[in-house]
């Protein structure tokens, strides 16, 4: 059980206070309900972008990190399609820098055509080095437009084209900034060594005068209902031949979510689940293979990715999967076997109750999902669960209308490829 307490400003910004007396050391975290789904299709990248602008600093602090530093503090920041949140952990005793910073920057960040110069190669170094030139780091901008043909969640985090990024332009990140940067869009979560009256006045004193900026209302265009099996097969310098299948899920809040989730930790978690034991340990068909959910707040993926042993075709691989999947679509889940994961899953959130940061992160989310205490109620969803629900789950999901296949075919040198046969013919 995480305790909490919440006050909302005249502004709108939502805050919730976390005490735990067991630690010196203090959180900040803001989370912005801003993320790649809000982009223009035209500017993609921007929510990660900003990530890196909210670093270059502000009017009144030209350096961010320098007077964090100083006082014994770290900080960071995630960005997904979903939100966008940034972090601040300290020593309790300090905690007033973390309120004039975090106020500051979304009061008055900087906005140069230095500072943006500098932050968008960065990011567009990253969008080199991350998805261009790493093996397999193209995936998701070929998996999702496979997926999603309507809604944004079609181009990747960091963006769809790295041409977006490079033609940033200074007024449209000011505008970006405006739409979503402001006190109603975020929600602060305080914890750790901190007193909630204290943390009221902090509050009050750092962000009370920030205006309240225009409300942004959301209108995502749907994606409709998949009808037919999508499949697109590419190749690059990778070690081995890979494969992904997606398949359309529910949204985070879905009634179905929970069991989906419980679902993909049956499939893929860790080496007592189905995929591992059957498809590498005792098949010996794969080298990795794995399943999740994305969670996505709008229309979300479910997704298994496996890299086939050498000699192991991709039409062996694709069936041994639809043959696990089909299992359970048939014969279901047996109750011990639910009972494991659903084990696992308790311990897994009572560890997250253990670091502050995390309750911190996780009270924030579940406040964005429509309340914080939905965070203590979390466990009990995943332990309701029934096997009957994940046949039934089982089944919605693992249609060959409803999946999207990729398959990424590692490129062999002929040089290579001589070796392989004169070995062959010796």
């Amino acid at each position: 059980m995480v305790r909490f307490n919440r006050f909302t400003l005249a502004n709108g910004l939502r805050v919730i206070v976390h005490e735990d007396a067991t630690t010196p050391m203090a959180v900040l975290n803001i989370l912005y309900d801003v993320g790649a789904r809000d982009e223009d299709p035209s500017q993609t990248g921007f929510a990660h972008l900003f990530e890196h602008l909210m670093f270059g600093g502000s009017v009144n602090i030209p350096t961010y990190d320098e007077p964090l530093q100083r006082v014994g503090g770290e900080n960071n920041a995630f960005t997904s399609n979903d939100i966008t949140n940034y972090y601040i952990a300290l020593p309790a005793e300090n905690l007033e820098t973390a309120f004039w910073l975090e106020s500051d920057r979304m009061l008055s960040l900087a906005f140069s055509e230095k500072s943006l110069e500098v932050q968008r190669n960065v990011v567009m170094e990253e969008f080199k080095q991350r998805y261009l030139n790493q093996p397999y780091g193209d995936v998701w901008l070929k998996l999702r437009p496979l997926v999603y043909k309507q809604h944004p969640y079609r181009w990747a985090t960091i963006g769809e084209k790295l041409e977006h990024i490079a033609d940033a332009q200074i007024d449209a990140v000011k505008a970006f900034f405006k739409k979503h940067y402001n006190p109603q869009n975020a929600i602060m979560v305080v914890g750790g060594n901190v007193k909630t009256e204290d943390v009221k006045q902090l509050t009050e004193k750092w962000f009370g005068p920030i205006p309240t900026g225009e409300k942004y209302h959301r209108n995502l265009p749907l994606e409709p209902a998949q009808t037919d099996e999508r499949r697109e097969t590419v190749s690059g310098k990778v070690p081995l031949n890979s494969l992904y299948i997606a398949f359309q899920a529910d949204e985070r809040l879905a009634d179905t979510y929970h069991t989906t989730d419980l679902l993909s930790d049956i499939l893929g978690r860790g080496q007592s689940s189905r995929l591992y034991r059957n498809l590498i340990k005792e098949q010996q068909l794969f080298s990795d293979i794995s399943a999740y959910t994305t969670g996505s707040m709008d229309k979300a993926m479910f997704v298994v990715e496996g890299k086939p042993l050498e000699g192991v075709t991709i039409e062996q691989a694709e069936s041994a999967i639809w043959q696990e999947l089909n299992k359970l679509k048939e014969a279901g889940v047996p109750d011990n076997e639910l009972a494991k994961v659903k084990n696992k899953t308790e311990s897994t959130m009572i560890f997250s109750e253990m670091a502050l940061l995390d309750k911190a992160m996780n009270l924030a989310y579940f406040e964005l999902l429509g309340d914080a205490d939905l965070l203590n109620k979390e466990t009990d969803q995943y332990l309701k669960v029934t096997s009957d629900e994940v046949k039934t789950q089982a089944n919605n999901l693992f249609r060959k209308e409803n999946s999207s296949t990729l398959v990424y075919l590692a490129e062999r040198s002929p040089e290579v490829g001589k070796t392989e046969s004169l070995e062959v013919e010796l």
